[in-house]
């Protein structure tokens, strides 16, 4: 089933071998809304670099330095995991990475902050991914206690190609070491399945393409009162309705999308409706939002009877795309001295998102009260993909038809002139 939504139009890179060979990337002109663009210095082919400047903002860098895994921090290193590429695809199951601190002789550091920032692969207009609009921007940004130094997300990458994370590493009592930041990078491939699709796609182009030559290309003969001859109006007709054919099943597909959605939607609401919480759940994030941009989220604990913060609160945090009922984005952490914990993450498909928030005592606390989930949705919405980028596709596909049309033309003249040179 098809499922035509804005966020998700792209063009396969398969086009990349069959059509014009490696193109470097070319950097768009276009900003998304409400996003601030990055410079045009930035590129994700990223270097990885330190410096001690943890604590302002991030911001990608740029070079051409080899992927790493684990790097100098003069007194403290970063060790970034992450599973084998081959069992990583866009926009499949949440990836997880981990990123721990850990000093010269590689034991971990402890009671620290760790902030990490995601940054999507740079713009590639030419050949684009499933989702334009997130190409080149910022993923999530999140900081957190790591009482172990460690920082581990699971998050699904939304497209190919090479993402960097920032990694602010920084102690909680100021003094026990030197606050860094480290620049890391990895490299997601492409689906093959978008190969295997694109190339199913240009066979029937260039067939149809070649049929149609070889129609065209025939001896015609228009009679009195027709503006065409008869094969070609036959023609003209068979491609009008199988691009009736294509938009029923486009439209019909969008609504049966709809329709499932709206069925995922109403237990997830039902849901929300909990009595006598142990704890008090504020929502500090945002209610709704749009592709290509960060949202806030974040939540507040407080005692129903009392009113004050609560702290290192066990709180696994997870984002599920309701259309598919696909997991995005899972964490957990604790809260911090104020009862809080916020992150910054944007939702790359322009559909209904719910933020499942499970609250539980950590281990070890001395005031227990039962585990209970919060849960809020998150209206998202798609962004139409740049303008150029559909004339773009448009052209590579229209290029694959005229070429099948040449070679039908070709190959019917060429047997129309052997058959003429044989008969005289």
């Amino acid at each position: 089933m098809l499922t035509l939504r804005f966020g998700r139009v792209g063009l396969s890179p398969a086009l990349l071998a069959i059509f014009l060979g490696v193109f470097s990337s070319v950097s768009d002109s276009w900003a998304t809304p409400n996003h601030q663009k990055l410079p045009s210095s930035v590129n994700p082919q990223t270097e990885i670099r330190t410096d001690v400047n943890a604590g302002k903002s991030l911001v990608p860098a740029s070079g051409n330095s080899p992927q790493l895994v684990t790097a100098s921090l003069g007194k403290a290193r970063v060790k970034l995991t992450t599973p084998p590429i081959n069992q990583v695809l866009p926009n499949d199951k949440p990836v997880s990475l981990a990123v721990q601190a850990v000093d010269q002789q590689g034991k971990p550091l402890t009671n620290a902050k760790i902030q990490l920032a995601i940054f999507t692969p740079s713009k590639t207009p030419w050949f684009s991914t499933d989702f334009p609009i997130v190409e080149g921007t910022q993923l999530l940004n999140l900081e957190a206690i790591a009482l172990s130094g460690k920082l581990q997300v699971q998050q699904v990458l939304p497209i190919r190609g090479n993402y960097q994370l920032i990694v602010d590493v920084q102690p909680l009592d100021g003094k026990s070491f030197q606050a860094t930041r480290q620049v890391l990078k990895f490299s997601v491939p492409e689906n093959p399945v978008k190969y295997r699709n694109f190339a199913i796609l240009a066979v029937i182009l260039l067939c149809a393409g070649g049929c149609g030559g070889w129609v065209i290309g025939g001896k015609q003969v228009i009679q009195p009162g027709e503006i065409a001859p008869q094969q070609v109006r036959l023609l003209l007709s068979g491609v009008i309705i199988i691009a009736i054919a294509s938009l029923l099943v486009v439209n019909i597909s969008a609504e049966f999308a709809e329709s499932h959605q709206h069925q995922h939607q109403a237990p997830h609401n039902q849901a929300k409706n909990q009595l006598s919480l142990p704890l008090n759940v504020q929502w500090l994030g945002d209610d709704s939002t749009h592709v290509g941009q960060l949202a806030v989220m974040g939540v507040k604990l407080t005692d129903p009877k009392t009113g004050i913060a609560v702290k290192d609160v066990d709180l696994k945090i997870k984002a599920i795309q309701l259309e598919h009922d696909q997991t995005v984005f899972v964490y957990q952490g604790l809260s911090d001295v104020n009862g809080k914990l916020i992150w910054q993450q944007q939702f790359f498909d322009g559909a209904s998102h719910q933020v499942e928030v499970e609250v539980s005592p950590k281990a070890g606390a001395i005031n227990k009260f039962p585990p209970f989930t919060f849960f809020k949705e998150i209206e998202v919405e798609g962004i139409a993909p740049p303008l150029m980028g559909r004339f773009i596709s448009l052209g590579y596909f229209t290029a694959i038809l005229v070429v099948g049309l040449l070679l039908g033309l070709w190959l019917r003249r060429d047997r129309i002139f052997r058959a003429s040179a044989s008969c005289r």
